[in-house]
């Protein structure tokens, strides 16, 4: 009886693997690419860093100027993700068993482990803007 019970529920487990899977790549790629966008945007306002701490902005506030655009762009990311997986709903509905499709509880984890993520890669570049040497960071345009 259970070689029956795993023979019938093989197909189920192995799309539930394979979806999963699917996500943690989104998700590695996901911070990959905010990594990559927030680090482009540090190393084109490198000048404008420079002149600000030169002028006297201390650390926290040129944190503050990257992570907030860091924070911005993750929100809006999350507001059309979220948007898009409430339409996506009726095609996952089939692959769910006992489970809604709506769960709001789901939705929002997703999206704080999402924001989450999102924070920790703009905080990395947003640290090196940070450490910028404002002599060299004036030299370099």
């Amino acid at each position: 009886m259970d070689a029956l019970a795993s023979q019938t529920l093989a197909l189920r487990r192995a799309s539930s693997v394979l979806i999963s899977g699917f996500a943690v790549l989104a998700l590695v790629l996901a911070s990959i690419g905010i990594y990559g966008v927030m680090a482009y945007a540090v190393a084109q306002r490198t000048p404008e860093i420079g002149v600000r701490m030169a002028l006297g902005a201390h650390r926290a506030a040129v944190l503050h100027l990257v992570m907030g655009l860091g924070f911005r762009l993750t929100l809006a990311g999350v507001a059309i993700g979220l948007a898009g997986a409430l339409a996506s709903t009726q095609l996952l509905r089939s692959l769910l068993f006992e489970v809604s499709a709506m769960n709001p509880i789901i939705f929002s984890l997703t999206a704080a482990v999402l924001a989450a993520v999102a924070i920790l890669a703009s905080y990395l570049p947003a640290r090196r803007a940070a450490s910028i040497d404002p002599m060299q960071a004036l030299r370099t345009d």
